[in-house]
């Protein structure tokens, strides 16, 4: 694929959940810094665990999964689904430490990359709009800490009375 369209990824960034967080100027100047895009055909890896990072992405076309491979089965158990607008590979992007789980498509999908040679710079000629991606980055995994807590709570309540509680 050729360079993305600065005007659809900032399009794009500006309609994801961390566009509130970058605005409208924020996502023009990180479209900027957007890579090519990526094709995936269905079934197919955009990464697996333990692969290093070197780019975060954001989902164009398709669906992807958050899936666990397993190597007695064949098939990966879907943990979550990430739909067009969602980041995937964030985290380890930003501690550059390798995936953490892998991520195959469902369907075809279309995702763009983003560097981290080309997001150094970034960081310092724009560490405003970097400092509310961040933020954007870390009021999301605060949202899925509480969900998930929420989650075992549940779990243990509908425990703890036999199957009685609420699930």
């Amino acid at each position: 694929m050729n360079k993305p369209d600065i005007k659809h990824v900032s399009q794009l960034l500006m309609e994801a959940p961390i566009g509130q967080y970058i605005g409208e100027n924020g996502a023009k100047i990180l479209a900027e810094y957007a890579c090519d895009g990526k094709k995936i055909a269905n079934n197919d890896f955009l990464y697996h665990e333990g692969d290093n990072s070197d780019c975060f992405y954001i989902i164009v076309e398709g669906r992807l999964a958050i899936v666990k491979e397993n190597k007695r089965d064949t098939t990966p158990k879907i943990r979550h689904i990430l739909e067009p607008k969602d980041l995937v590979g964030e985290l380890s992007f930003i501690d550059s430490t390798p995936y953490s789980e892998s991520v195959m498509a469902l369907g075809d999908a279309t995702v763009f990359a983003f560097k981290t040679e080309d997001i150094k710079h970034f960081i310092h000629e724009h560490p405003q709009v970097m400092f509310d991606f961040m933020r954007a980055i870390i009021k999301r995994v605060h949202h899925t800490v509480s969900n998930i807590s929420k989650q075992q709570l549940a779990l243990a309540e509908y425990i703890s009375t036999g199957g009685k509680g609420r699930l």
